[in-house]
């Protein structure tokens, strides 16, 4: 479903000059296994996982989502794809039920087809109670439970979800940690970026560790476990980014 291939973006800042944020990066994500990409703060997962939802254009080298090519075909990438991060903007004025009528029509959908998802989200999500107040009265995790039923109004193949229970609370972080595991059921490709290791232990299948904007280790969980010789994927995380091997 996700195929990443010699990715490249640099950025330009008065100290550091010109730099790398990410630096020839290729991997693949097939649809069902929850493929995790971690790595320290400034590592590159956040311009990664912009660029594979188009909000960025790479320097060099392309992805296939979905089968759609990112440089040539980058408006069916996106009618693919679903991208969730930890801070996604929602209009305030609006109901949540107002701002997922919106974008499932955005998606082409009809209003009967948008009204059955939301009555699917508002129970998998617990949000009736909140769906028709405006979004400015709303607290953190209600806004990011809209978030995630905006992600997947239109049922894409792709998610691409960048660090999305940053600062909520447990309840909340918990029903995004389920929503993960329904869409791995469904079969869709899950590439799922977080600081958490806890829940990235609970969720994935293939671990990609990116450091200084490269892939310093791709393997998957189980491989790994046996690898390091512990369940502890802290410990596991830790060792990979003192190694200093690429």
């Amino acid at each position: 479903m996700i195929e990443v291939r010699a990715l490249t973006k640099s950025f330009r800042d008065k100290k550091r000059g010109t730099f790398r944020a990410v630096d020839e990066l290729s991997f693949d994500c097939p649809g069902g296994p929850v493929f995790g990409l971690l790595g320290l703060n400034g590592a590159g997962k956040t311009t990664t996982l912009r660029v594979l939802a188009t909000m960025l254009k790479p320097d060099s080298g392309t992805a296939k989502l979905a089968g759609f090519d990112l440089l040539d075909d980058p408006e069916s990438v996106r009618r693919k794809i679903g991208f969730l991060t930890g801070n996604t903007g929602l209009y305030l004025r609006l109901t949540g039920r107002e701002i997922l009528h919106y974008f499932g029509q955005l998606e082409g959908m009809t209003r009967k087809a948008v009204d059955a998802r939301i009555t699917i989200f508002s129970q998998l999500l617990d949000m009736e109670s909140f769906l028709d107040t405006r979004v400015d009265k709303y607290s953190t995790g209600m806004k990011q439970k809209v978030s995630i039923a905006r992600t997947l109004i239109h049922d894409p193949p792709v998610l691409i979800l960048d660090e999305p229970t940053l600062g909520l609370d447990v309840v909340t972080s918990r029903a995004i940690v389920e929503f993960i595991r329904a869409a791995k059921t469904d079969g869709k490709a899950v590439i799922f970026s977080t600081h958490h290791m806890h829940e990235a232990a609970r969720l994935c299948d293939t671990i990609g560790v990116i450091h200084e904007g490269r892939m310093k280790r791709l393997a998957t969980l189980a491989d790994l476990k046996r690898e390091y010789a512990t369940e502890d994927l802290d410990t596991i995380f830790l060792r990979i980014i003192a190694d200093g091997r690429p």
